[in-house]
């Protein structure tokens, strides 16, 4: 078995820091940018039209993501096995990705009732008009929270990966690193 894994190690990262990225764009940037229009309902629909362009990539990036993770929990069995912080760390992470692709799902599903219903226009994306619809001020105001919700939970999953690299660091490597530092006279 090789002692590398570069490219599940990098499907994993790339796919999470892609979603993380994107969401957190979607959140800062284009809501808040829609919310400018002039016109409320043109400013619900091209908001809806931005997060419909960014499904397909976001979709590739859970995938990708998924694939790597998978990829490294198998690569990695024997650490799991034997290392019982690893596997608290890779059952956590799991659950928050879990989590967060539920958050993704339950957005995209709220973003198609906004969509749905933009012509009633809104006080902002996430934002409702006293007088909206029932369905259309709870979508709103479910999705004003999970658009923060998801780029925390991958964010989470990103240190949980950092927490987990620094977990393969050996104690041999360690020791020799510092042996090696004594003999140079490099302490700093």
């Amino acid at each position: 078995m090789p002692s590398r894994n570069t490219v599940v190690r990098s499907m994993h990262d790339v796919g999470v820091a892609a979603w993380f990225g994107g969401t957190l764009m979607g959140a800062v940037g284009l809501n808040g940018a829609t919310a400018k229009a002039r016109d409320s309902a043109e400013g619900l629909h091209l908001a809806s039209i931005g997060w419909w362009r960014w499904f397909p990539v976001e979709l590739a990036a859970i995938i990708i993501h998924g694939i790597g993770g998978v990829g490294l929990i198998l690569s990695n069995k024997e650490r799991l096995k034997n290392q019982a912080e690893s596997r608290s760390n890779t059952a956590v992470k799991s659950a928050i990705t879990f989590a967060a692709i539920g958050t993704s799902v339950a957005s995209g599903v709220l973003g198609k009732v906004i969509d749905n219903n933009s012509e009633q226009g809104a006080e902002g994306i996430t934002e409702p008009k006293p007088e909206a619809p029932q369905g259309m001020q709870t979508a709103q105001s479910v999705l004003r929270v999970l658009q923060w919700v998801t780029p925390a939970l991958t964010l989470a999953i990103i240190v949980l990966g950092a927490q987990q690299g620094e977990q393969q660091r050996p104690i041999k490597g360690l020791f020799e690193t510092t042996a090696k530092m004594f003999r140079r006279g490099n302490f700093t």
